[in-house]
């Protein structure tokens, strides 16, 4: 039975950081967040990051909203933490697990998350990891996790195993939810959804999908393939010359 967008129990993200893009999606009564991150902000050409995010708080005031910190050094990331979580009630600050030296920042997401920080620990791809994200938010703010599903499979990495120890473990950790992140398709949504994880974060172009689904059964996709491709070939020009080989045969 094909799965429809009205029976989703995953709650839907949109990543990105174009402004328009963000209130377009947020008029959709089934987003419940967005999430950005410095590459989707260098994307966006972002230049005053704090006027921008301000912004986007009052544009968006009720609805999860994920910015990242962008610092290499652990004592300016969590000062730069401090600063973001101060732009909304609805800001959760992305704090990414590691350094670019492979340095550990569970001991800093500890200490932030004690004080009521919401955060967003990401760029999580390895069982140890996540054990240790949820040691280090347990009994805090509500956080999130965000495992890179999508760059996993990208490496032929099969990312189930991992994801659905993450959420196991999230579904024992009251305050944390697990984000399905680096979304490749449209059917990740699925795959999220009958995982039991709480959350995907997907860009606009497939989340823009998603009211498409249950609609066709697979018989219509394959005459609608054939037909596209008819309509191609015509529009293209296309011709053979069969020196008659059509006829006789």
């Amino acid at each position: 039975m094909a799965v429809k967008l009205d029976d989703l129990k995953v709650k839907l993200f949109t990543d990105g950081a174009d402004k328009a893009q963000i209130v377009e999606m947020a008029k959709n009564r089934w987003i419940a967040g967005f999430t950005t991150n410095p590459s989707l902000l260098k994307k966006a050409g972002v230049k005053d990051y704090e006027s921008y995010a301000r912004d986007l708080v009052a544009a968006v005031p009720d609805r999860h909203i994920s910015f990242e910190v962008f610092s290499d050094d652990i004592p300016e990331m969590v000062a730069q933490g401090r600063v973001i979580a101060s732009w909304g009630q609805n800001v959760y600050v992305k704090l990414p697990v590691t350094t670019t030296r492979g340095e550990p920042l569970f001991d800093a997401v500890r200490a932030l998350s004690a004080d009521g920080v919401r955060i967003n620990l990401t760029a999580i791809f390895t069982a140890d990891q996540v054990s240790r994200a949820m040691a280090a938010l347990r009994g805090g703010a509500p956080a999130c996790v965000s495992v890179f599903a999508g760059r996993l499979a990208d490496f032929g990495i099969d990312y189930a195993p991992l994801m659905q120890d993450a959420i196991a473990q999230a579904r024992q950790t009251a305050n944390v939810e697990i984000i399905w992140a680096s979304t490749r398709e449209v059917y990740n949504v699925v795959e999220a959804d009958r995982m039991g994880c709480h959350i995907i974060t997907a860009p606009a172009d497939i989340l823009k999908k998603l009211p498409a689904m249950g609609t066709k059964t697979a018989e219509e996709l394959s005459v609608g393939a054939v037909q596209a491709f008819r309509e191609d070939a015509l529009a293209a020009g296309l011709h053979l010359d069969l020196g008659g080989r059509a006829a006789a045969e």
